[in-house]
């Protein structure tokens, strides 16, 4: 284990909600938060790797540019449905509470049990993971101010009047958007789990992809911002496998989400979550 921290910057989330408790008012901003662990698997040298990597925003004015902000538009279709309050709900991707997303997907209730263990390690992605984008996006505003030409915007900074899922600082709301933080961690924390429990490795990367696109509906990122975050959080979580750290922790949180299962605790807000699924993206 090798610390990263210096790489970590502030990201402004929302508390945890069940998904049936969330209103679509906007709510109260929390105070920023960093990582919850100064340690990662990975050492700076592979971080800066993975984030020199890391996929490109598309130029301004291409076809593809046009394409996502097609997208992002049709996406306020959903505001105050049930994928809409999913949406608010992914805005919480600090460990061990953004593991609630996956309770349905692994078929337990987390909480139920003591899971230290899978805690530590999830603890551990979320910082490798953030490290990169930040990085990667340090690295995208440097380009952009080297050409001359200004970075890429989030769609609720293009669009002042556009709802997001959280009361935003003007800050956030200037913050880079690619590669998309929200697909990044939602996939990292999806390829470990998916190492950790193979038998619900589909269900789990369903997940991850879908907290991508709850930031997409949010109006914090654009498709391809999230693609890109998706890319980046699946290359992090590669390197992460071969440390002999990640590999010696996994017996151990297989044990712990086996003795969560073993209460008999699910996830009461799953019938929720199946039905916000359910609603067609536009």
């Amino acid at each position: 284990m090798r610390p990263v921290a210096a790489l970590i910057a502030a990201t402004v989330i929302l508390p945890s909600l069940p998904l049936a408790a969330c209103a679509p008012a906007e709510r109260p901003s929390p105070r920023p938060i960093f990582s919850t662990t100064d340690e990662g698997y990975l050492s700076p040298g592979v971080v800066a790797r993975l984030a020199q990597a890391a996929m490109p925003a598309p130029a301004e004015g291409s076809a593809q540019d046009a394409a996502d902000r097609a997208a992002s538009a049709r996406f306020t279709a959903l505001e105050d449905t049930d994928r809409w309050l999913m949406a608010t709900a992914h805005a919480e991707l600090r460990p061990p509470l953004a593991l609630q997303h996956f309770d349905c997907a692994l078929g337990v209730r987390l909480g139920s049990a003591e899971t230290p263990t899978l805690d530590r390690m999830t603890a551990k992605v979320f910082h490798d993971a953030q490290a990169a984008v930040v990085l990667a996006q340090a690295q995208a505003q440097a380009q952009a101010q080297a050409q001359a030409r200004g970075r890429r915007a989030r769609p609720v900074a293009e669009d002042p009047a556009r709802r997001a899922c959280q009361t935003l600082t003007p800050a956030m709301r200037r913050s880079p958007s690619a590669p998309s933080a929200g697909a990044a961690l939602g996939t990292a924390y999806a390829e470990a789990l998916a190492l950790i429990a193979p038998d619900r490795a589909a269900a789990v990367r369903r997940i991850g992809h879908e907290i991508g696109v709850s930031r997409q509906i949010c109006a914090m990122d654009y498709p391809s911002d999230g693609l890109a975050g998706e890319a980046l959080g699946r290359a992090v979580v590669v390197e992460i496998a071969a440390t002999p750290d990640f590999q010696a922790e996994i017996a151990a949180a297989r044990d712990e989400l086996a003795a969560a299962r073993a209460t008999g605790r699910t996830n009461p807000g799953c019938a929720a979550e199946r039905a916000a699924l359910a609603v067609p993206l536009p």
